[in-house]
This record gives structure tokens, C-alpha cells and sequence, in this order.
């Protein structure tokens, strides 16, 4: 009998924790590896996580956590309002943790942007599993509520992947390749995917 996970919003206390979890399933992947500074990778991966997760996804957004921590899914709604401030008022450190990677992370985003849709969606800014927890289905179980959310308020889901295997896994959850970009400075194909209408 498979124990399905507790899955519930995320609290302030929840952040560090959190943010540990997003660090450890952004640490390899194509997108931070091509866009945050080697040197002390990790920490500044984490750090980033961190600064999404409490500036934007908290204040902003909608964040659902596994209760043990281990999966965590940070979505920018149709309804998400003070974005504009909001990333604002982080710039200067994100770019400071982009290292000597930061001008590769800014034609990254250019290079994405056109693949945005123009109508409101839910945007699942970022999604992760303790790699020690992954295979469990955690991933799918957080991403359930914001999915269920889009569905009700008549939205599209949309999020962009690095991440050849989150393309299939995404898939399994309903989701269409609707783009594709291969990134500058010789960086990693993107793509873009959506579910619903």
C-alpha cells in the first residue's frame, strides 16, 4: 500500500528548509549549471532558491511543500500581484550570486522570453526533490494543487525545462511541448510546456 504524502501550503518557517531542497535538485541541473557562477555553486544555487522562494513565491505567489519538506512547488498566478516590485527589490543580489555567470543569465532570459505566453497562466516558477526522496512520487503530489488551482480558475499551466527527463515526466502529468529554445554561450535546449485548454 503506497502512503500518499501529506501536501500542504507553505508556511514562513518553511522557507530554509525549503530552500535547502530546491538547492539540492537545482544543483546539476542544465539551466543553473550554465547560468550561476561555479565557484561555490551549491551555496549560490541555494541562496537563489531561497530568494525566489521567500521574495517571490511567498509573497507573491502559491507555495506547497510536502510536510516533511522534501518536495517543494512555487507557482506566479494570474492573480499574483507587486512581481514588478518584488523582483525588483532582489536584482542586485541575484545578480551578485549569478557570479561570473551573470551576463550569460541575462541573454539566457532573453533567449526564453519569447517563449512565454502572452495570456495569464499559472507559471510554475520552480519545482523540487530532495534527491534522497525522489522516485516517490512527491513530484507529482506537489505539483498537484496549483494544477488543480489553474484548472479551476480556467488557466493554462505553463513552465519551461531544462531537463530532457522532466520533459517526459511532465508529459505523464498532462503537458505539451509548446516550444523549444537552445540557449546562447552555448548553453542548454529549453523547453516550454503547458496543460490545460
Amino acid at each position: 500500500m503506497t502512503i500518499r504524502p501529506l501536501i500542504r501550503p507553505a508556511t514562513p518557517a518553511d522557507v530554509d528548509a525549503a530552500a535547502v531542497t530546491l538547492g539540492q535538485a537545482f544543483a546539476d541541473y542544465p539551466f543553473t549549471r550554465h547560468t550561476v557562477d561555479s565557484h561555490d555553486h551549491g551555496d549560490r544555487v541555494r541562496s537563489l532558491q531561497r530568494l525566489f522562494l521567500a521574495e517571490i513565491g511567498m509573497r507573491c505567489g502559491r507555495v506547497w511543500v510536502s510536510d516533511d519538506l522534501a518536495a517543494v512547488a512555487v507557482w506566479i498566478t494570474p492573480s499574483s500581484s507587486g512581481l514588478d516590485e518584488a523582483f525588483g527589490d532582489i536584482a542586485s543580489r541575484v545578480v551578485d550570486l549569478y557570479g561570473d555567470r551573470a551576463e550569460i543569465a541575462a541573454r539566457a532570459d532573453e533567449a526564453t522570453a519569447g517563449l512565454r505566453p502572452a495570456e495569464p497562466v499559472w507559471h510554475l516558477a520552480t519545482v523540487g526533490v530532495a534527491p534522497h526522496s525522489q522516485g516517490r512520487g512527491l513530484g507529482a503530489a506537489v505539483l498537484e494543487p496549483g494544477l488543480a488551482a489553474a484548472q479551476l480558475e480556467g488557466h493554462v499551466a505553463y513552465l519551461e525545462t531544462s531537463s530532457p527527463a522532466n520533459v517526459s515526466f511532465y508529459e505523464r502529468l498532462g503537458f505539451e511541448v509548446a516550444g523549444k529554445v537552445s540557449l546562447p554561450d552555448d548553453g542548454p535546449e529549453v523547453w516550454a510546456m503547458t496543460c490545460g485548454r
